[in-house]
């Protein structure tokens, strides 16, 4: 059907670049028509003579910001049309106006129940087609800001989350190595007397021995049943384990301190291999044999790091989210077999630390099970999760991505094919 136009005396000086119109009609008149008053009225018109050129004209990168879809059309018709436009993710949320003289009312709702905005039934004014197009127009750059506005907000939202995260974590670390690091100093400080005085009395048994070397029978039978070269042997092995205890209790309070740096104001030079084994020594109990399944072999490979400029608290915490989606991976394969196939399984987490140019790199791998190609766009979206419910919140990877990216410049990228397991790669700048 040919469409006639309003007076096109009434056409105002519009700024320039007011957004890009695809006008869908088989009439080369209606094309005409529209696409000179849009023009004049400062739009930017793509035309389309049926539904399969519109759709062929969409597969380019640049998209129009609405589209103008005539209902009746040889070959696939305007609601055909829309069905295929709003079943692409890539192009549902372009607004669409239909235009027909179609005027029934079941016609109508068949229309916007595919997805259309609009109706403008021909023969149709000018006046009427240029609001609804500016009203549509301001329709999605309102949407489009406000999904803007709800991403910064969902970002917000998962960076306090995150701080809030550390801090807890931070405190409670921080608490516990002041809690058992006054005790352990009092009993590694007494241990050094322990073993002089022990000594001494040793010193003057050996002196009674060489001296009394045939004491009275019921101090032979006391020595004999009391084992007394046994309990004098023994008794410097145990010093030497309480020894060996206490230094273990002193390098775990270290590493707990080592976590917890979250407290320190600005960027500081840190060693990124202690971060790692203060990381993995709060994960250790996850990492040993269950009654379900065996040990996950952890594989280091450790290259020479220099001293890297960082925010230590924050990148142990993507340390920390990192490796437990590792071992969560591989718990969740353990979980769905059964205990044979467990132990042929086998999970290996393996970490490897290198120097590339100015960056430092760390990869952090696991053969779990990976993911699929649908999830790997959404991989470090916040509250999006693949874990069971309960299980994640889905802010893990959010929260490693933006410390790694936005708070120190660096990149957090994977490799990944679904049941082969997932390596993530840090990239930090070393200054």
């Amino acid at each position: 059907m040919k469409t006639t136009i309003g007076d096109p005396k009434n056409f105002i000086n519009y700024p320039p670049s007011r957004g890009i119109v695809l006008v869908v009609d088989d009439n080369p008149a209606n094309l005409q028509v529209l696409s000179s008053f849009l023009d004049q009225s400062s739009f930017e018109v793509w035309a389309a003579r049926s539904g399969e050129k519109a759709l062929q004209r969409l597969e380019n990168d640049d998209l129009p910001d609405l589209i103008l879809l005539d209902v009746m059309m040889p070959g696939i018709d305007g609601f055909e049309t829309c069905k295929h436009l709003k079943s692409n993710p890539r192009l549902q949320d372009i607004p669409v106006i239909f235009m027909t003289a179609l005027s029934e009312t079941a016609e109508k709702v068949k229309g916007l129940q595919l997805g259309a905005v609009d109706y403008i039934t021909k023969p149709f004014q000018y006046e009427e087609v240029l609001v609804r197009i500016e009203n549509h127009l301001k329709l999605r750059n309102l949407t489009k800001t406000l999904s803007a506005k709800n991403a910064e907000l969902q970002q917000t939202q998962t960076q306090l989350i995150q701080a809030e995260k550390v801090a807890a974590l931070g405190q409670l670390t921080a608490g516990i190595a002041h809690e058992v690091n006054n005790p352990i100093s009092f009993i590694a400080g007494n241990l050094n007397f322990v073993e002089q005085y022990v000594q001494e009395v040793l010193s003057l048994l050996h002196l009674y021995q060489k001296y009394f070397p045939e004491p009275p029978d019921e101090i032979q039978i006391a020595i004999q049943k009391g084992e007394l070269n046994f309990l004098l042997d023994d008794l410097s092995k145990i010093i030497q384990s309480m020894r060996v205890g206490t230094e273990r209790v002193t390098e775990i309070v270290s590493y707990l301190n080592n976590f917890s740096r979250h407290r320190e104001a600005g960027k500081k030079l840190a060693n990124l291999h202690e971060g790692l084994e203060s990381t993995l020594l709060i994960l250790g109990h996850r990492f040993e044999q269950k009654a379900d399944h065996p040990a996950i072999q952890l594989v280091k490979e450790y290259g020479k790091l220099p001293l890297v400029e960082c925010f230590p608290g924050e990148i142990n915490q993507v340390f920390m989210n990192l490796i437990c989606n590792a071992i969560d991976a591989i718990e969740e394969i353990y979980k769905s077999s059964n205990l044979d196939i467990n132990y042929q399984y086998g999970g290996v987490i393996k970490i490897k630390t290198e120097v590339v140019g100015e960056q430092v790199i760390l990869r952090i791998a696991d053969n779990g099970s990976g993911i699929n190609k649908a999830e790997s766009t959404k991989i470090f979206d916040a509250f999006y999760t693949t874990k069971p419910v309960g299980k994640g919140r889905g802010l893990g990877l959010s929260i490693a991505y933006q410390i790694v990216v936005n708070n120190h410049q660096g990149k957090l990228t994977y490799h990944s094919q679904s049941r082969e397991g997932i390596e993530f790669i840090i990239e930090l700048p070393i200054r």
